[in-house]
């Protein structure tokens, strides 16, 4: 099967040399590479430009966007891939091997899903491992999720389920994981690193964005009738102790 891996962009010259490395060293040879660029002006749609001139699976573009989210849903609507999954432009794969790895849990399972583990790093320095487990239905009302670079998805899911929804602009992702895994999809889990992510996105960069998060959080679990609001907000962040723990 073919799999699409989708890298969002916007003034990423600094890190996305490595990013796009990680991908061409993967031993998998069926990939398709699709980034998406915001416009850079740093020099980034030149590294793409001529990235995508020495690789024949790479699509790209490069164009003004609203918002990390529609730039996702952009990179989705291109993918021609069957299993759809996204490196950001400061994350690597943690193996060659790793989406070996991921092909062969589809193809033993036929499962719509399949996830792994993944390393939060500063540096060379991994300061967070969150070690997922398999889905259960009961765990997203205690604020469950798997963690989203690591989450590889059927292309047909997501044309059933709908793109991410653009009006969050943080928790677009806890959103769509609370869609897939609440559908009744089938999900394989396996338990290894998958990506080694660089600590401090949207999300965690500071106070304002923590706080912005978990607004949007409390707003996904309401939207999805899922768990008990702030309560389930909550154990979501409880969850991470241990990751820093490990």
């Amino acid at each position: 099967m073919k799999i699409s891996i989708i890298t969002i962009t916007y003034n990423s010259a600094k890190t996305l040399q490595r990013a796009l490395a990680s991908v061409q060293s993967q031993t998998y040879p069926d990939i398709e590479h699709i980034l998406v660029d915001g416009a850079s002006t740093d020099g980034t749609r030149e590294l793409i430009e001529a990235y995508a001139g020495k690789h024949k699976n790479v699509r790209w573009v490069s164009e003004p966007d609203e918002g990390i989210y529609n730039a996702i849903n952009k990179g989705i609507r291109m993918a021609t891939g069957e299993v759809i999954g996204f490196l950001h432009s400061d994350d690597v794969y943690f193996a060659p091997d790793s989406l070996e790895h991921i092909a062969a849990a589809f193809c033993s399972s036929q499962a719509d899903i399949v996830y792994g583990d993944l390393q939060y790093c500063h540096g060379n320095r991994v300061v967070r491992h969150w070690e997922s487990n398999p889905f259960n239905p009961c765990s997203l009302k205690y604020g469950w999720m798997p963690p989203h670079p690591t989450v590889y998805v059927r292309s047909k899911v997501y044309a059933e389920v709908g793109p991410y929804d653009e009006w969050f602009r943080i928790s677009a992702d806890y959103d769509m994981m609370l869609r897939l895994f609440s559908a009744g999809y089938s999900s394989r889990y396996i338990p290894e690193v998958i990506v080694s992510m660089e600590i401090g996105g949207a999300s965690n960069k500071n106070t304002k964005a923590r706080l912005s998060k978990t607004q949007e959080d409390y707003i996904v679990l309401k939207k999805n009738h899922i768990g008990a609001g702030y309560i389930t907000v909550a154990c979501k962040q409880l969850r991470k102790i241990k990751q820093f723990l490990r």
